[in-house]
């Protein structure tokens, strides 16, 4: 079973923040486990959403609308991902719980989503 892990951006994140070296290793040994265990498929983070653009598909048959970053309500955005290929739920919600706070100083959030 494919889940994603997104983790929500934040101000900081959105401020191009690179997070300190403390939480850069956290990081890097979560990512470890998840390869030791064979389960992470893929994790990437994402720049800004000011160096991002939307395509509006607001009318059937027409061009998209594009509209440039930065997007407003950080949370509300993504700053990464986890790709993971597990055996159940419970077991994506146990890999979701080991992870380090993503972004620090208590604002990091992980979404937990399966895919079709």
């Amino acid at each position: 079973m494919l889940f994603m892990m997104i983790v929500k951006a934040s101000k900081n994140s959105e401020g191009a923040n690179l997070p300190n070296k403390e939480l850069m290793e956290a990081m890097d040994h979560y990512n470890d486990q998840l390869i030791e265990a064979g389960v992470r498929v893929m994790a990437k983070g994402l720049h800004p959403t000011s160096e991002g653009m939307r395509f509006c598909f607001q009318k059937p048959g027409k061009k998209p609308v594009i509209t440039y970053g930065p997007f407003m309500e950080p949370e509300d955005q993504i700053a990464g991902f986890f790709l993971i290929d597990v055996k159940s739920k419970e077991e994506a919600i146990a890999w979701a719980k080991k992870a380090p706070d993503p972004q620090g100083f208590g604002e990091g959030q992980i979404e937990l989503r399966q895919v079709y």
